[in-house]
């Protein structure tokens, strides 16, 4: 079992990235929350897959709590409902979560665990390729609200996380190449080998070539674990992880979080590639990388229909990066680099965001 290990600030845990290792989820459980009583909360798209067995041999067969599928329900109010259905089924501070499904889930589960009876241990069990690659690993909770993305939240790393890429098979094929957006972020911002094995490999990802997949998906862990061992609260170098996703959640919030997140995500590199072009940060030939590598890969370049640019920018103003009322982003300064200066992240001006935009705003 090939396993990464996130280092925190009260120990450390497992990343274990195998095909197969959902049917040792009983065993885990056992180990890693031992005596405790368990409730899975899981969207009930993934729990239906799981009920049918398509999510293959797990061996879970305790309390679920279900809640509506798609980012439309990570908010506080289904925070509020799973919460008071903890407590109106008698689950005490011996209590532990498992967080089944994809990012939504993850988040969501993850913020109920980090503030039930102030604070229970919780198992991730992403079946997404954008969870197992990025959502899953890093100890982020939280929900949405009206005024922007995760705005409300707690840093509450799990016991274990578990990722099968078998399970991906599952996956619709718009939201399987959704994740691939987050796999050439992390080859952007860290690893330029790592982007040019994407490059290279694009055939075999896109047919789902198992081999090919659990590399992607534990490279990309190796990646992330590196970056938040070292940066745990994101103080610091943790911002290059935000990459994309300055422009990435305003898209989604402008769309009413109609937009997928890896879509959102993939348009958010773009144009902030071209917005360190237009700094002077970056040579233009990365954002043309990017963008190239993101069309192979099935993943939109340009938004279908152009959004207003100030509704984007005031979206942007809630940004969690920001600071004295201005909006900050993280921008690679090459392919496997990025710029460190200050916090990681560069404010540059309202006109230079701007044309940024302007580039996937238009067909």
């Amino acid at each position: 079992m090939a396993t990464v290990t996130v280092r925190h600030a009260l120990g450390s845990y497992p990343v274990r990235v195998e095909s197969g290792v959902l049917e040792r989820l009983g065993e885990v459980v056992t180990e890693r929350l031992a005596g405790r009583r368990v409730a899975a909360i899981a969207d009930d798209r993934v729990l239906a897959l799981y009920r049918e067995g398509r999510l293959g041999a797990v061996t879970w067969d305790g309390e679920v709590l279900p809640f509506p599928a798609g980012e439309q329900s990570k908010t506080r109010d289904t925070w509020a409902r799973l919460t008071d259905e903890l407590l109106d089924r008698g689950f005490g501070r011996d209590s532990g979560i498992i967080a089944l499904g994809g990012g939504v889930a993850g988040d969501l589960a993850g913020f109920v665990a980090a503030t039930y009876l102030r604070g229970v241990p919780y198992l991730q069990v992403p079946t997404s390729l954008l969870a197992m690659l990025d959502a899953s690993v890093g100890g982020k909770t939280g929900v949405d609200t009206p005024r922007g993305k995760n705005l409300i939240g707690a840093f509450h790393p799990p016991v274990a996380v578990l990722s099968d890429p078998r399970v991906l098979a599952t996956l619709a094929e718009r939201e399987y190449r959704g994740g691939m957006a987050e796999a050439v972020k992390h080859g952007l911002i860290a690893d330029r080998e790592y982007f040019r094995w994407i490059e290279r490999e694009t055939e075999a990802l896109l047919r789902r070539d198992p081999e090919v997949l659990e590399h992607l998906v534990h490279r990309s862990v190796e990646i992330k674990a590196e970056v938040v061992s070292g940066d745990e609260r994101e103080s610091g170098r943790r911002a290059i992880l935000n990459a994309g996703h300055t422009v990435a959640h305003a898209l989604e919030r402008a769309t009413g979080y109609t937009l997928p997140h890896g879509e959102a995500v993939g348009l958010g590199l773009v144009a902030e590639c071209e917005l360190a072009a237009r700094l002077g940060r970056a040579a233009p030939a990365v954002r043309e990388r990017v963008e190239q590598l993101l069309d192979r890969l099935g993943l939109p370049t340009r938004l279908s229909a152009p959004l207003p640019e100030d509704a984007l920018l005031a979206a942007m103003a809630a940004d969690k990066k920001n600071r004295a009322s201005r909006i900050r982003f993280a921008l690679p300064s090459g392919l496997g680099e990025m710029a460190g200066e200050e916090d990681w992240t560069v404010a540059p001006p309202e006109s230079d965001v701007r044309a940024a935009i302007s580039v996937i705003n238009r067909r």
